[in-house]
């Protein structure tokens, strides 16, 4: 058998969003669970609307993600290529010329929908003759060209959509290269993944019509078919594609402080059987990764909902993924996760327990007395409440009453982490001297 291997093939006409990340994220993960190798291919054909920039924040998110490449290519190198094996279809009679201008096209389109017919095209460019060709030029026509689709059954065993069927038939004949002489999508990729080895296909549906006229293509230049599968594409939370979800990057996520793994987790189990779970590592996840438990119906994607699941994945998060980014000890890290929505947060909980702090006294009387009987150190999590219970029985004071002004003395904030574990981290100075109503 042979090794497997897939690939990512963004285009670099815009900026990598939220459906794209989920496409890359498959394939990488389909190839580390099977030990296979995730090819880059920059499908760069476009020369007016691919922009160095998109593709430079591209591979930053991917390694960002740890959607790291083994091997890489990109179109705009291998148009020889291309031009080679169009020549060879061209000679088969598999590719042949077309004169129709776009309005004339679409007159045909038109009609026959109007007929209630699918608008398949009719091949009328099979039919010119030398005279017809001689005219068409002489008015300064240029032609498109077309793969020209072989008659009966197309079909594959899709690993998300089960078995496949197309009749050729009912099928147009694509279009490969347009007037100008350029590519489109279609041949080059099959070109691309026959030469690179790729064993499957991991992709959109909205490629699915393009994968049964890319079967053909496969066949026409003797290769084996891939393995298909066609991943049910995202929608907004409404139930359709949204122009927000159509534009949300990982760049975007990633400012706002969403981690990579959660990304990932998010993405690789929102419209599955399975409960989407905090992932800590990508070999984790890609162990887990099954194609016949992803639904067929098109997954809903909520931004906030991901937030929220960003913040669970973070209060469960081990020190060890984080103690790169942040300058706090393990303890600390422990102590505070539960109360953090970002990593970023972290340091807010830092410049409580380590710099300075102007508390707010709500009850001066309960702080002060809380202050002179505050024991001396060493401090155990048993002396908080010692403490407290000293404190309430000195005080009177019980519950909020009791544990709200002691919290905003000694953080100015409402809520945090459990006060007997977050003590020990201010130290008794800078609590002493926060009960007492002083900066420190």
């Amino acid at each position: 058998m042979n090794k497997v291997k897939v690939r990512f093939a963004p285009s670099p006409t815009g900026y990598m969003h939220i459906g794209n990340t989920r496409t890359a994220l498959f394939n990488w993960l389909w190839a580390k669970k099977l030990g296979g190798e995730f090819m880059l291919r920059i499908d760069d054909t476009d020369k007016v609307r691919s922009k160095k920039e998109y593709e430079d924040v591209i591979r930053d998110n991917l390694v960002w993600l740890g959607l790291t490449w083994t091997e890489e290519a990109r179109q705009s190198a291998r148009f020889d290529r291309y031009n080679e094996v169009t020549e060879k279809l061209k000679a088969e009679g598999r590719i042949y010329a077309c004169y129709e201008t776009p309005e004339e096209l679409e007159f045909k389109r038109k009609r026959l929908m109007s007929k209630g017919l699918p608008p398949i095209y009719d091949r009328q460019a099979l039919t010119y003759t030398a005279e017809d060709i001689a005219r068409f030029e002489a008015e300064g026509r240029k032609p498109h060209y077309r793969f020209k689709l072989l008659p009966g059954e197309i079909k594959w065993q899709d690993m998300v959509r089960g078995e496949v069927k197309y009749e050729a038939e009912n099928l147009s004949d694509p279009i490969i290269i347009r007037e100008d002489g350029s590519f489109l999508y279609h041949l080059p990729s099959v070109i691309d993944d026959f030469d690179f080895g790729i064993t499957h296909i991991v992709r959109g549906e909205d490629h699915v019509t393009n994968t049964a006229s890319q079967v053909q293509m496969f066949e026409a230049l003797g290769g084996k078919c891939p393995t298909f599968a066609h991943l049910p594409l995202l929608t907004g939370k409404e139930g359709k594609l949204s122009k927000r979800l159509g534009s949300l990057g990982v760049s975007d996520l990633r400012a706002e402080g969403v981690e990579a793994m959660a990304i990932s987790s998010f993405l690789a189990k929102l419209g599955t059987s399975e409960a989407i779970e905090p992932f800590y590592d990508l070999e984790s996840l890609a162990k887990t990764l099954d194609f016949s438990k992803i639904g067929r119906a098109q997954p809903k994607f909520d931004e906030e909902e991901l937030k929220h699941f960003n913040t669970r994945l973070i209060h469960g998060m081990p020190y060890e993924n984080v103690k790169s980014r942040v300058k706090v000890t393990e303890e600390f890290w422990n102590v505070v996760k539960a109360n953090l929505n970002t990593v970023e947060d972290v340091h807010t909980w830092e410049q409580i327990c380590n710099q300075n702090v102007q508390p707010i006294l709500e009850d001066k009387e309960l702080t002060l007395k809380a202050a002179d009987i505050l024991p001396q150190e060493p401090w155990t999590e048993e002396t908080f409440n010692l403490w407290m219970n000293e404190v309430k029985t000195k005080s009177g004071k019980k519950g909020k009453e009791l544990f709200h002004p002691i919290r905003k003395a000694l953080t100015a904030l409402d809520n945090g982490p459990e006060l007997k574990l977050l003590l020990p981290l201010i130290g008794r100075e800078k609590a002493y001297k926060r009960l007492k109503g002083e900066a420190a």
